[in-house]
């Protein structure tokens, strides 16, 4: 398309993303990633009794965007992991594994993420991989669950109808039932990403670079500065996350 007859972007198509929930609190995110690192006055008049009110130790920036590989790479496993698992565990073949995969993955759910690094600490070390271990752990329940019952709530019709224009089980799966449990199946996915970005600040117990860095540091050190650093970081970043996936099941939906 030429730059003649390209779309130009309206200043109704400008308000339209302007007011949207997500574009808000992605800014914010992103200004107080900006701004923190020159708060140190802010901190210092909000708690006049600590030397050293702004956490320094690491970049914000750099917390961030380690926190979100951490989060993106558990994800990434979880929503293949656990999508494969609903789709086998709701096929004729698999049925017979649906109440041991169930369990298992209430397990994986109830057990403490704390509990999960010190176990995996020993065999695979300190740093990224065992918060990754312990956010798979505690992130596949939630898109397991969706998955299952997205599949089992497709309505029959739809169905039949694939089968009646030949469709292959495959196609029918890829083509009607996957599509049609998408909305259902987002929703598990959303859930379990804004608990492992929440969860994800543990893993700076181990030695992973987090947005729970400063928060860890501030409760072992009695610095409550820090906490509220950290802490204003992580609420923003699932909460920016969150409304994106609600602009994403909306689309979906």
């Amino acid at each position: 398309m030429s730059s003649l007859t390209r779309p130009i972007p309206t200043a109704g198509g400008f308000a339209h993303l302007a007011g949207r929930p997500a574009v808000w609190a992605t800014l914010a995110f992103a200004a107080a990633l900006a701004l923190l690192p020159f708060s140190d006055g802010v901190f210092h008049t909000l708690f006049p009794e600590l030397q050293r009110p702004l956490y320094t130790r690491a970049s914000f920036l750099d917390l961030a965007l380690s926190h979100a590989a951490l989060v993106g790479a558990a994800s990434l496993v979880v929503v293949s992991v656990g999508i494969g698992i609903g789709i086998f565990v709701t096929r004729p073949a698999g049925r017979d594994f649906a109440g041991p995969v169930d369990t298992l993955t209430a397990v994986g759910q109830t057990f403490p993420p704390t509990a999960v690094l010190a176990l995996a600490v020993p065999v695979i070390g300190y740093g990224g991989a065992p918060t990754i271990v312990a956010l798979i752990a505690y992130g596949l329940l939630p898109v397991v669950s969706a998955t299952i019952a997205g599949l089992n709530a497709v309505p029959v019709a739809p169905v039949q109808a694939a089968d009646g224009i030949g469709l292959s089980p495959a196609g029918r799966l890829l083509k009607v039932e996957l599509p049609l449990a998408a909305p259902v199946i987002l929703s598990g996915v959303r859930t379990s990403v804004i608990l492992n970005i929440g969860t994800a600040t543990i893993g700076s117990t181990v030695g992973a670079l987090t947005l729970g860095s400063p928060i860890i540091e501030g409760l072992s050190g009695s610095n409550p500065a820090y906490v509220l650093q950290g802490a204003i970081l992580v609420g923003l970043f699932a909460i920016a996350t969150d409304l994106w996936f609600d602009e994403l099941e909306h689309t979906l939906r």
